[in-house]
């Protein structure tokens, strides 16, 4: 028995290749501006305040604590953002090269070719540098402080928590 061409656009149109593909197409991208940052120095401050003002013009930015809900997988959620997002605003801080999670969330933005914007918050840009007991694997090293260097290379702002 012939299936009509109907019927065979039908078949091809929902198989599991065709569905992701219109997914990938019909999902949008679940922040425009990612906004990195170490939360014990900046989550209170600069960061919340970013991201209020985003908001109000209508950008959606990706701050973790008003952005992620219970349940969400960690790595899953904040990097499916970074590869969706068009901006990366970086807020370095003085303890920011202490995690490891900003620091992969750097490498991925750098990684990824997105537009960065750093933001210098009680930092110089010479003061930033991976220790060596936050990560242990000397790829990862590497790459980390490509994606620093990179960061200290491109035109930043500042911002002084005591001045506002």
């Amino acid at each position: 028995m012939h299936r009509s061409p109907a019927l065979k656009f039908q078949s091809r149109l929902f198989s599991n290749r065709s569905k992701t593909q219109l997914a990938k197409r019909v999902i949008k991208p679940t922040c425009d501006v990612f906004l990195n940052h170490r939360g014990i120095d900046t989550k209170r401050t600069i960061a919340t305040l970013l991201y209020d003002y985003l908001s109000r013009f209508n950008l959606r930015p990706f701050l973790d604590n008003k952005t992620m809900k219970p349940g969400d997988k960690l790595f899953e959620k904040i990097d499916s953002a970074i590869y969706g997002c068009k901006v990366g605003v970086a807020m370095f801080s003085p303890n920011y090269c202490q995690s490891y999670f900003c620091l992969h969330e750097l490498a991925l933005i750098m990684e990824t070719k997105k537009k960065v914007i750093p933001i210098f918050c009680d930092i110089k840009p010479s003061q930033l540098r991976v220790p060596r007991n936050v990560v242990s694997d000397k790829k990862e090293l590497r790459r980390f402080n490509w994606a620093l260097d990179e960061a200290k290379n491109t035109v930043g702002l500042t911002f002084d928590s005591y001045k506002g």
